[in-house]
């Protein structure tokens, strides 16, 4: 379950519709009602509420899938990269401990996170969504 004030639009979710979990773009958010308009598969638009909108858990997948290029560090770190936004991994794979910074401006999360949250705190960083568009 997702609250709905934590969503903005273009944040990745996964949507449990009558038992099936498909993943969607959220195109609007309706504060008022508490409701949510997903695109799933590339085209279905359906408004949908919190208790059925799940967060995909922040991963080395998760990031991959939107383009963030994976450097291993000789530490045994990772660094995930897209344009100037860097996301930090003490240990590889651990991502209740993670770092980001986009210029001088430097957060630190010490809790997992979820992929919109991460596409929260890169919109607060960058004033630009994180998409799946390649940059």
């Amino acid at each position: 379950m997702i609250k709905i004030s934590e969503l903005k639009e273009g944040d990745l979710v996964m949507v449990d519709f009558e038992g099936t979990l498909m993943e969607g773009e959220v195109l609007e958010v309706n504060n008022g009602q508490k409701l949510a308009k997903v695109l799933t598969n590339g085209q279905n638009e359906f408004w949908y509420a919190g208790e059925v909108l799940n967060p995909i858990p922040l991963s080395d997948a998760a990031l991959q899938k939107i383009y963030f290029q994976r450097e291993d560090q000789p530490d045994g770190s990772v660094k995930y990269l897209k344009g100037a936004f860097r996301v930090h991994l003490d240990k590889k794979d651990d991502f209740s401990n993670i770092s980001f910074w986009y210029r001088e401006d430097k957060r630190h999360v010490n809790q997992p996170i979820a992929l919109h949250q991460l596409q929260n705190y890169y919109l607060d960083m960058t004033k630009v969504h994180l998409t799946a568009e390649a940059i």
